[in-house]
């Protein structure tokens, strides 16, 4: 593939903001989003109203509260009125499932690489957190697998299970992803030889790491075996290797060189590169078959010329337990079988080797859909800068990889996103 190969443009991250991530049903989209940009403008010493040339707006529910169109429009309005972002800045909207926030982000790149924006702005905002409306809860998920035609996807999933000696059988009051991972790790285990205390151990070192993040959502150390001791989901699923149902808002500017060579020296040394932004789509596959994850991170390393074993630091998309240690072997932390070994080994922990979700990961952090990825940015980039405080990782780190995916296209996410971050001085 020819395009896998070619490199980003000089294209730099040069603020991020988020709010912490929890249930917010007393506050609206704007405020929320109002949160994160004044954080993410402050974050690159500009003042508000700064020439922001173009937006790239990432939310999957906001149909659920009465928008289905023009959202970004809708909800940055009142940002615009106030003076926070310029009066007539083109805003893009984005939705790409748990991968919006990094769709969004891969589209202020790409605005800035072909040279059409000096500086843009990639925010995703979410509630997804209905107060006593379980089934509007369920319906904004749902959206993230073909709701057109549901036997195809049903059909697949329930063959290739009895074809792996296991079951599919989804529960309409839970949330369908949740149990195509359940049988992914359950076939794991079988082949593999995964087992619980692995499941158990990740999901505590997420909590540990969450522990020390103050815009995490749940702040609660856990052992592994209390971790395995808590509510059951879908086996092996408990509680807590799951990712909580959140609301947010995460914003990332992002700066052409010309723009940043006209900046103070203290803005230019913090500016973090984008080595490399690359996204796949899924594919009907089999269960042993590489997937979306794998794809992407081939096509992100090609184009930065880098290997896994350059990554210092990463986040990845734990919507369960069980998609990190997927995630570990497709990134090619590891080899195929291992990634529950190494994720439980202490090697992805905050002093560990190569550490993992330093900001508790979607399982402790949250997981606000559109503002997932973009959060993501916000912690490599304050890794990498050095200025994550009690969760700053042991190593000083130079190369950061992120890794979001959302939908499903059977055991695939319909979208993944790999970016490579670069500290340079």
């Amino acid at each position: 593939m020819p395009h896998a190969t070619r490199p980003l443009t000089q294209v730099y991250v040069v603020g991020v903001g988020s709010t912490p991530f929890r249930r917010w049903p007393d506050r609206t989209l704007s405020d929320l989003a109002r949160e994160a940009i004044t954080q993410a403008t402050a974050d690159a010493a500009l003042e508000p109203g700064a020439p922001v040339d173009h937006v790239a707006f990432g939310n999957c529910a906001m149909d659920a509260w009465g928008q289905s169109n023009i959202r970004g429009q809708v909800c940055l309005d009142p940002l615009m009125a106030t003076g926070l972002l310029p009066p007539g800045v083109p805003i893009v909207n984005v939705e790409a499932g748990c991968a919006t926030g990094s769709a969004a982000f891969h589209a202020a790149c790409t605005a800035v690489a072909s040279g059409q924006s000096d500086l843009s702005l990639a925010i995703g905002v979410e509630k997804t957190f209905v107060p006593g409306d379980p089934g509007r809860i369920l319906s904004i998920f749902d959206g993230g697998i073909d709701r057109v035609h549901p036997e195809v996807w049903q059909r697949f999933l329930t063959d290739a299970a009895v074809a792996a000696g296991e079951r599919f059988e989804p529960h309409p009051h839970r949330i369908v992803f949740l149990d195509v991972h359940a049988l992914q790790a359950r076939h794991h285990m079988r082949v593999h030889g995964t087992t619980l205390a692995h499941l158990g151990a990740v999901a505590a070192k997420n909590h540990a790491h969450g522990a020390l993040n103050p815009k995490a959502q749940i702040r609660v150390l856990m052992s592994a075996d209390e971790v395995l001791a808590d509510r059951p989901v879908v086996a092996p699923l408990t509680r807590s290797m799951c990712a909580p149902i959140s609301d947010g808002a995460a914003a990332v500017l992002v700066a052409s060189a010309r723009w940043l060579a006209g900046q103070p020296t203290e803005v230019r040394d913090r500016a973090i590169a984008v080595r490399a932004t690359a996204l796949a789509g899924g594919t009907w596959r089999g269960l042993d078959e590489p997937g979306v994850t794998h794809r992407a991170a081939e096509r992100a390393f090609a184009r930065a010329g880098l290997r896994p074993a350059d990554v210092d630091v990463a986040e990845v998309h734990d919507a369960t337990a069980w998609c990190e240690i997927a995630a570990l072997e497709a990134l090619g932390f590891c080899e195929p079988g291992q990634g529950g070994p190494l994720g439980a080994s202490g090697a992805t922990a905050r002093d560990g080797a190569r550490p993992i979700n330093t900001s508790g990961g979607l399982e402790s952090k949250g997981h606000p859909l559109g503002a997932t990825g973009l959060g993501m940015i916000d912690e490599l980039v304050t890794q990498l800068r050095g200025e994550a405080g009690e969760r700053q990782i042991a190593r000083p780190p130079t190369i950061a990889l992120q890794h979001n995916a959302g939908g499903l296209v059977g055991f695939d996410e319909a979208l993944c996103a790999v970016t490579l971050l670069e500290r340079v001085r």
